[in-house]
């Protein structure tokens, strides 16, 4: 039923059911920009997800919000079927698919380029005969050899996520020596067995996982240090969006900041990102970051103006 209506919830549309745009050309991960840090809108398809579990468990809510934050800007759209907060109980695989390939292939249909977030390599292969065009896991160190042969073969881009352990175990496994030595080396190790099994190089997005087996200050010294993460020679995604150790530095009166109130800190941290060059970021509120996106990325361009003219006079 395409139309040129608006996106639900944002115009007169009144109907429960997502109303799709007359299509877009399809989105890829070639077209995305260059110029700026690309935005990953996060879709929750999940009952318990820390910051919107239960708001978009239905394929019709889901839809729609992947739309919304679609046609606004989202430059990607990440759908998940299974929480990965700390704590959370793993989904079976069947329900995980249930919850998410008629999305998938619903905003894929519309045009965005649609990014799934899963363990599972049979999830993943099912995502992308459904129009996925990338693989955003989680599991890392314990990421299964099925989920590497797959990248191997279908050559799509794939995050590689630093991380200990599973969601029941994650956060009594932050003792490190250094941890951003520790998490690039943990990642390289990881990366060696993608590029062993034929995947290229540039297929593969490296994550640090913020708040994956990490306590607060060690989420800060990955945020600050992600130059040192750079060196690895892979594009960067950040996902720092509304999670802990943001809330405990809003608190208020002994209260922590509820994850909804943590969107302003959430788009700081993109600024201050995409002034390091990452490459993308992973969020709830997609308007703010991307805002924040080409803040950064114009006081990058300012710099860079400065650089080439200081060189360039300098040759004179």
């Amino acid at each position: 039923m395409d139309s040129l209506a608006a996106a639900p919830g944002t115009g007169p549309a009144t109907s429960p059911l997502p109303v799709l745009r007359a299509r877009r050309s399809v989105a890829t991960f070639a077209s995305l920009p260059q110029d700026r840090t690309v935005v990953m809108g996060i879709l929750n398809c999940t009952p318990d997800s820390f910051s919107d579990g239960g708001e978009y468990n239905s394929m019709e809510t889901a839809i729609a919000h992947g739309l919304r934050m679609f046609y606004g800007g989202a430059d990607i759209i990440d759908v998940g079927g299974e929480s990965t907060r700390p704590g959370a109980a793993p989904v079976d695989e069947a329900e995980e698919q249930a919850r998410i390939l008629p999305v998938i292939s619903t905003l894929a249909k519309a045009g965005a380029l649609v990014s799934v977030d899963t363990r599972h390599a049979s999830t993943a292969a099912l995502a992308i005969d459904a129009g996925a065009g990338l693989i955003n896991d989680v599991s890392g160190a314990n990421v299964h050899p099925d989920m590497i042969a797959l990248i191997a073969e279908r050559q799509v881009p794939y995050v590689l996520m630093h991380s200990r352990g599973d969601s029941l175990h994650m956060d009594s496994l932050t003792q490190y020596n250094d941890v951003v030595e520790d998490v690039v080396a943990e990642m390289s190790a990881i990366r060696e067995r993608f590029y062993a099994a034929g995947v290229k190089p540039e297929l593969l997005i490296v994550d640090p996982g913020i708040g994956f087996s990490k306590n607060a200050e060690q989420n800060w010294e990955l945020l600050a240090n992600l130059d040192r993460v750079a060196e690895m020679g892979n594009k960067i995604l950040v996902g720092t969006s509304r999670k802990r150790f943001l809330g405990s530095l809003l608190t208020t009166a002994g209260k922590a900041a509820a994850p909804k109130e943590r969107d302003d800190a959430t788009s700081a941290t993109t600024a201050l990102a995409g002034a390091q060059g990452v490459w993308g970021v992973r969020v709830h509120d997609v308007g703010a970051s991307l805002d924040a996106a080409k803040v950064a990325a114009r006081m990058r361009a300012g710099k860079a103006s400065r650089e080439a003219r200081l060189a360039a006079a300098g040759e004179k």
